[in-house]
């Protein structure tokens, strides 16, 4: 059962953005200060990834640990309220993503998925392996 009314439940989702977060933001601006240009949230390439170098084929996601089940086994525990609802939810999240990932592969680009804290503890560690992986396709 969930903790939360349904007005206070409302309010958190309406909260969380799907694009444009701190830590899309964060790299983006890191990448184009150092002089790359990228396509953010290209709908034209499949599972809209967050940051696309076209002429590259490399596709960039930054994915939150919880709803994209980082350490899943571990974390799957530690959900208490309204788990029926969170735990599907958050598998299919991790199928979708295997499934984009299978796809853009299967059509020659390279993939890079980075967690959020990712961005936030090592952002040039991030950044290096972008740029390494620009240099490979170049």
């Amino acid at each position: 059962m969930d903790n939360l009314t349904p007005e206070q439940r409302r309010k958190n989702m309406q909260a969380i953005k799907s694009t444009g977060t701190k830590d899309e933001v964060r790299l983006a601006k890191a990448l184009w200060n150092l002089g790359y240009r990228y396509r953010k949230n290209n709908k034209k390439i499949f599972g809209k990834p967050d940051l696309t170098f076209a002429n590259y084929k490399i596709a960039i996601f930054i994915d939150s640990e919880f709803f994209h089940g980082k350490n899943w086994e571990a974390q799957q525990l530690r959900i208490k309220s309204n788990r029926e609802y969170w735990i599907p939810k958050i598998e299919r999240n991790m199928k979708r993503d295997a499934e984009v990932n299978e796809y853009l592969v299967s059509k020659n680009w390279k993939v890079l998925r980075f967690w959020s804290k990712e961005i936030q503890k090592e952002l040039e560690s991030c950044i290096e392996k972008i740029k390494e992986e620009i240099e490979i396709s170049k």
